[in-house]
């Protein structure tokens, strides 16, 4: 199957886009920085809407201003979409290749944060490089969704049925 996958941490919500997508951007404004709970909101407008389908229930919506809804999974809290009279804007970070979408623009530029022209310069290390919490790190067992679709989620764990 051709398109694109994605959904939330939890594997509540789940999306397919079957078409090509539109312009991806990054969002400055300050009500994008709330949504996300961010320093910018990350998104790709999807062209057309008939081609996006949820594949595992459906977000919940906020109206966060007159003219757009947000939608976010009602179980973790991931921010999914953006709703407004002119279509449907999907969360780049949901999908389950973001490395596939790089965005070409930024808008809401007036609310931009004075620093995030500088991430670069910031010093950086990988999550392994971090010696002091590499016991921490091996003690961790994610429950999170993996990043393609599966035919139920939570796994069915051995000895367990689907519905116990």
């Amino acid at each position: 199957m051709t398109g694109y996958s994605g959904g939330c941490q939890c594997g509540a919500v789940r999306f397919r886009v079957t078409s090509k997508l539109g312009k991806a951007s990054i969002c400055h404004c300050r009500m994008c920085q709330k949504a996300f709970g961010g320093l910018y909101g990350p998104l790709v407008s999807v062209l057309d809407e008939k081609d996006l389908s949820w594949t595992r229930q459906e977000p919940k919506r906020f109206q966060s201003s007159n003219a757009v809804k947000r939608g976010f999974c009602s179980e973790c809290g991931t921010p999914l979409t953006y709703e407004a009279p002119d279509g449907i804007a999907l969360a780049i970070g949901a999908f389950d290749d973001p490395s596939a979408i790089a965005p070409v623009i930024q808008y809401g530029i007036e609310g931009k944060l004075p620093f995030t022209d500088h991430m670069a310069d910031i010093p950086a290390r990988s999550t392994e490089d971090d010696f002091e919490a590499l016991a921490f790190l091996a003690s961790i067992v994610s429950n999170q969704h993996p990043d393609h679709d599966t035919e139920t989620w939570p796994p069915v764990k051995s000895g367990q049925t689907e519905n116990t």
